[in-house]
């Protein structure tokens, strides 16, 4: 990350939670996704610093955050308890409301975010993800083959946990051979924290019970949502990869759009053309869409 992001750890209570900040105005959250950490935004941030006051945060689990003890319905790895954390980071800035923008699983924590926190949140970006709830209701052999994670960490303990444990370079290699376009978006030094961040058993604990907490508990606060006709306030972008599976997959349903449609009132988006990674791969096309909806 540039010099110019401040480090801080914050105690939520029940953990803590490692952020870089920078820039000033309107408060923006920037949530990463797996593999990675508040890294994957080291192109993107600095560009939204002219205009935002920024904070990149490692999600519980995750980077140089915290790992709390988990329990047997995986609810402190639920997004809801993730969501949580943010909000607690987010106050002890000062910053009672906030636009948020989220990748991957940090879209999850994002969505959740609106859902339970509607007067906190004023905008909101999810980038390559469909809600969790449709994304299970909708598995099929292209999500278990593409997405491996989603069914192989969320198997129980201790199989997922020993694997990543044996191979964590082997882990990133296939995240970004696999879900990426463009391997020289990710440096040496970038795969090399990312694969440092899987090296250590409590941080490999925690994602597999965050992914365990995804085929369950937040299926449940997702369907629960739905059948109390619950849905997010705020104005809500949608971008997705134009290379990977969300181009195609969801087609018959209208696309991510239709998708997102049936959860936020107000909705707007776009392909960006790269892969998976596209805050990484894309930064400048990233952070254009990212800029120009925030500012609105």
């Amino acid at each position: 990350m540039s010099d110019a992001f401040s480090t801080m750890e914050v105690d939520t209570g029940e953990t803590h939670i490692f952020a870089r900040v920078s820039g000033s105005g309107p408060p923006l959250l920037l949530l990463h996704g797996f593999p990675q950490t508040h890294l994957m935004w080291r192109d993107v941030a600095p560009t939204l610093a002219r205009h935002f006051t920024v904070i990149c945060a490692d999600l519980r689990g995750y980077g140089q955050s915290g790992c709390p003890a988990s329990s047997d319905d995986h609810a402190p790895y639920a997004k809801r308890a993730m969501a949580q954390d943010m909000m607690r980071l987010m106050a002890s800035l000062g910053h009672d409301r906030f636009a948020v923008a989220g990748h991957d699983r940090g879209g999850r924590v994002a969505y959740r975010l609106a859902l339970d926190h509607p007067d906190r949140i004023t905008r909101l970006a999810v980038l390559d993800v469909v809600p969790t709830a449709m994304a299970w209701d909708r598995a099929d052999a292209r999500l278990a083959l593409a997405f491996w994670p989603w069914s192989l960490l969320a198997q129980p303990e201790p199989l997922p946990e020993r694997l990543i444990a044996g191979a964590p370079d082997a882990v990133i290699a296939d995240a970004v051979s696999q879900w990426g376009s463009d391997s020289a978006a990710f440096p040496p030094e970038i795969i090399a924290a990312y694969t440092d961040a899987l090296r250590d058993p409590a941080h490999i604990h925690a994602i597999c019970e965050e992914y365990r907490a995804a085929a369950t508990i937040d299926r449940e606060h997702d369907a629960a949502d739905q059948e109390a006709g619950r849905r997010i306030a705020c104005p809500t972008l949608v971008l997705w990869s134009a290379r990977g599976g969300l181009a195609h997959w969801y087609a018959d349903d209208g696309g991510p759009l239709d998708l997102w449609r049936g959860w936020s009132q107000d909705v707007c988006g776009k392909p960006i053309s790269a892969g998976h990674f596209f805050a990484e791969e894309a930064p400048d096309e990233t952070a254009t869409a990212l800029r120009n909806f925030f500012r609105d």
